[in-house]
């Protein structure tokens, strides 16, 4: 198996357990002048959730150090800066788009930064703590059915597109294609660069399918070999934010499962139990979707014998603190 490079500070990816546990080289960010840096984080081996005698390796990108807090800071920003490449944001309309959370967070940071004003669609039922960001940071909050969803917020949201093409600009996260191509352009080039070309395994909860699609795609362009493994959850309500059951709900155009070579079925319980044990024993207080993905990629090493598994963390906990699995005495 190759070995993943040493960092600048001459640390290698197999690093000892008593030595920390972020490595490997920090790419460049995407960076305008009127924004915070947006990519280029960190990869990090994980070692303790991993059981012991496991040969294969596992490594995760840390995505809430994006300025936002999540993954979703990639696609917003590339969606917002080709509405304005294509002379779509003149001033007399404005952005419009669904979210279950993390993407309207970005979409409205990002829009702020740039002097663009955002209305987004999202259930009732996001919590409180959510939607009160989404206002401190100028956007329109339109709420929707909270019994449907994700799919109910995108229904309202192309309504209003419809009804008002004077009014916004539709975005439409799940068939927008810059989703997927903000991953294409900087997660996968990224991971790539920091395993030295190493990775054999690539390991994506699907939402919209963006992260896995851009990323996959990509990551097969450098290396056919390497085999891409969606996770979901395994029931149709579940507890994972972010997360779809594309069995029971509408599959987003943006997601391409000719670049699957296999599914892993995740539990919200599981999720939880493994976001838990990021945050006490690798110091990484990752969100349910993260803790989903470690999951999954835990079984797959236990499966695959050596290899080099990359999988992501799209968020951390601070926006879900309120709820009850985190709390001390879980």
């Amino acid at each position: 198996m190759p070995n993943v490079p040493t960092s600048p500070g001459g640390e290698s990816g197999g690093l000892s357990g008593a030595q920390t546990a972020v490595v490997l080289r920090r790419p460049a960010a995407a960076h305008t002048s009127d924004l915070a840096p947006v990519g280029g984080t960190p990869l990090v081996r994980l070692r303790r959730v991993v059981p012991g005698g496991v040969a294969a390796q596992i490594y995760a990108k840390v995505e809430w150090v994006n300025p936002a807090g999540s993954i979703k800071d990639r696609p917003a920003l590339r969606m917002i800066r080709d509405a304005e490449a294509r002379g779509l944001l003149d001033g007399t309309r404005g952005l419009l788009d669904s979210t279950s959370g993390n993407t309207g967070i970005a979409l409205a940071q990002i829009a702020a930064g740039l002097g663009h004003v955002v209305t987004l669609c999202l259930p009732a039922n996001a919590s409180h703590a959510r939607q009160r960001l989404l206002r401190i940071l100028g956007a329109r909050v339109v709420l929707t059915d909270p019994l449907e969803g994700d799919d109910g917020a995108r229904a309202v949201a192309k309504q209003l597109a419809e009804s008002h093409p004077d009014r916004y600009i539709y975005l439409d996260q799940y068939n927008n294609p810059m989703n997927w191509h903000a991953h294409y352009e900087s997660t996968a080039p990224e991971i790539w660069e920091q395993t030295g070309g190493s990775v054999t395994h690539f390991v994506a909860i699907l939402g919209t399918g963006g992260t896995f699609t851009g990323t996959s795609r990509r990551l097969k362009e450098f290396d056919p070999r390497i085999t891409c493994v969606t996770v979901q959850p395994n029931l149709a309500y579940h507890g994972i934010e972010g997360a779809k059951h594309y069995a029971t709900s509408r599959v987003p155009a943006v997601f391409d499962p000719s670049l699957a070579a296999r599914q892993i079925d995740v539990s919200t319980e599981d999720a939880q139990v493994m976001a838990r044990r990021l945050a006490k024993e690798e110091g990484l207080p990752a969100g349910t979707s993260g803790g989903a993905n470690v999951a999954a990629a835990v079984r797959l090493a236990c499966e695959i014998g050596e290899g080099v598994i990359v999988t992501v963390l799209p968020d951390n906990v601070v926006k879900s603190l309120g709820q009850p699995q985190w709390d001390e005495e879980a």
